[in-house]
């Protein structure tokens, strides 16, 4: 019998083998012509069989190693696709309906043209797959940003804004350097007479209160009221709806107010203008006292300062210098220092006994 092929190890061929030759019936010692011929010819078709039979286990191996490529293709396929399609329900509600909107626009548009091929069909269905993660990818990111926007605290975020403003004070003086410009000089260019009045007053006002001592209750008292002062605006519509009525004005007509312009010039005529007059410009002679009603909002202004004085008084705890040193037992910095050398060597002598003076016990 002829050696054939064999399979590889662990698979299956698909193909039946062929069966094998039946053994060969040995010659006759003495043949004709005939018989010689018809006995090679038999070699010649078992030969043929044998090699027709490595031939198709050939084939059958190849088919098997083809169907395993292709399942392991399948395999990564589907690997794949179920890493795209981990996510949010969100996400795959999106792709079922865009598969039944794909396949209602394909159903109206098989009834005027040519239903799509299935090449068609799984390109258009592999766009909407690519739009559908694209959006999804869209959407996380923009998620995200507003989660790290959250976790930012009002005292980052200020400290986020002054480190943006260093940045931009030092980069401007590094721009005027190079220029050769004045940076106090280009800055300056950048206010107003207005607003440089106001800030030299501000600064005035800061150095004649900046004497932090105390020197009596009247003086603290007074400090207290000036500092109150600054927290007071005028309620300049009142005020105005007071003057147009002393005035004999219509309703709204100092709408710009302007605190240095004089209305000593007209001269109220009817009664109630000149009882106006007398309420809001009042002197030494004026009889009229004590009228004077606030409002709600006035009221609750001030009870809040109260409640708000009242608060900060209670929270407020000097801090006091060397609190953790328990016991003081110095009168100046300087005696300080020297009884805290001597405490370094003689604290071990002398603790028993001060502990005896403290119990009560000592001798």
């Amino acid at each position: 019998m002829p050696p054939t092929r064999s399979s590889k190890r662990n698979k299956k061929a698909t193909a039946k083998p062929a069966p094998a030759p039946e053994p060969e019936p040995e010659p006759p010692a003495q043949t004709s012509e005939a018989q010689a011929d018809g006995y090679v010819e038999g070699e010649e078709a078992r030969a043929a069989s044998t090699s027709a039979v490595a031939m198709v286990e050939d084939v059958a191996e190849a088919a098997t190693a083809f169907t395993e490529k292709m399942d392991g293709i399948e395999e990564g396929e589907k690997v794949e696709a179920e890493g795209q399609e981990e996510g949010s329900g969100q996400e795959q509600e999106q792709e079922e309906n865009a598969t039944v909107e794909m396949e209602e626009e394909g159903g109206e548009e098989s009834k005027v043209a040519p239903r799509l091929t299935m090449e068609e069909r799984k390109a258009k269905m592999e766009q909407l797959r690519k739009k559908i993660i694209a959006s999804s990818r869209a959407n996380r990111a923009s998620l995200i940003e507003e989660s790290a926007k959250a976790k930012i605290t009002a005292r980052d975020a200020a400290r986020l804004e002054r480190q943006r403003k260093l940045a931009e004070t030092l980069r401007s003086k590094a721009e005027a350097e190079e220029n050769g410009e004045d940076v106090d000089r280009a800055k300056n260019w950048e206010w107003t007479i207005e607003e440089n009045d106001n800030w030299e007053k501000k600064l005035a006002r800061k150095a004649r209160r900046a004497d932090f001592e105390f020197h009596d209750d009247a003086h603290a008292a007074r400090r207290r009221y000036k500092k109150d002062l600054d927290h007071i605006k005028p309620d300049m519509a009142a005020y105005n709806k007071q003057k147009e009525l002393a005035m004999g004005l219509a309703p709204g007509t100092l709408v710009g107010f302007n605190p240095t312009a004089g209305s000593s010039q007209l001269v109220p005529t009817s009664q109630e203008q000149q009882l106006a007059a007398a309420n809001l410009y009042r002197d030494a002679n004026t009889l009229i006292y004590g009228d004077n009603k606030p409002t709600e909002d006035a009221i609750d202004r001030v009870v809040g300062k109260i409640n708000q004085d009242i608060d900060k008084k209670g929270k407020f705890s000097r801090k006091r210098l060397n609190e953790d040193e328990g016991d003081i037992t110095y009168i100046n910095e300087h005696n300080r220092v020297f009884n805290k050398k001597i405490a370094r060597y003689y604290d071990k002598y002398t603790a028993e006994i001060r502990a005896s003076f403290e119990r009560g016990t000592a001798l």
